[in-house]
């Protein structure tokens, strides 16, 4: 076998090998969780990162998500828990923000207003 029909060979190959790689490749998502204006303890954390996990069951292409925990109305006694969800998809983003008197509540809150989105917007790629 001569050298240009080895090089065209694998110039017709590579498209398809491209292709290939294209469908098989798993995006990693990675996860950020700040707590802004206190330490949140391990066990907060702990299911925070838990929950964010299900996220991939409604989209396979989520690249990073973010997850701000806030505390709002520091000065007064009344202190709401704020919990913000910002997921990155190639081109795309998902932004949700919630408010309840646990962190827990508030994340769930949001983490569910994350998923309708994700479930739309996947929908909405289907139809087109």
């Amino acid at each position: 076998m001569d050298g240009s029909k080895g090089k065209k060979c694998l110039e017709a190959l590579c498209p398809f090998f491209l292709n290939l790689l294209k469908i098989f490749k798993t995006e990693v998502m990675t996860v950020h969780i700040q707590a802004v204006r206190f330490d949140a303890d391990t066990k907060l954390i702990q299911y925070v990162e838990e929950k964010v996990k299900k996220l991939q069951s409604f989209h396979d292409r989520i690249v990073k998500v973010d997850v701000f925990l806030k505390l709002d109305n520091v000065v007064h006694t009344i202190k709401d828990k704020i919990a913000e969800i910002k997921i990155q998809i190639p081109r795309q983003q998902v932004f949700v923000k919630q408010s309840s008197k646990s962190f827990e509540q508030s994340f769930d809150d949001a983490l569910n207003a994350a998923i309708n989105q994700l479930k739309r917007k996947k929908e909405k790629l289907a139809v087109s």
